[in-house]
């Protein structure tokens, strides 16, 4: 299995990194042993939601996405607990 992963940081909030691994318990310890200079500066770090794919290319595909504006826009409707919704998605 492949997977698409988005953590978010531990002490900034704020902050999340959106990746793909084929294992994500050695991905997210190297995240926080600070071996990825992407994420070093925020860590430590807590795995928010991940997706299974059969394929990296799936993996990396799906990632791609949730670092575009539609995808980023996406994720934070859907995955962030205090994100606002519009009318439209509100229960009669």
């Amino acid at each position: 299995m492949h997977y698409t992963y988005v953590l978010r940081s531990i002490e900034y909030p704020e902050r999340h990194y959106t990746g793909h691994t084929s294992d994500l318990k050695i991905r997210l310890a190297e995240h926080n042993r600070r071996k990825c200079p992407h994420t070093a500066k925020f860590a430590p770090w807590k795995l928010q939601i991940y997706f299974a794919f059969e394929t990296e290319n799936l993996a990396r595909n799906f990632e791609r996405y949730l670092k575009s504006g539609s995808g980023r826009a996406f994720a934070k409707r859907h995955f962030e607990e205090n994100s606002p919704r519009g009318a439209s998605d509100s229960c009669p």
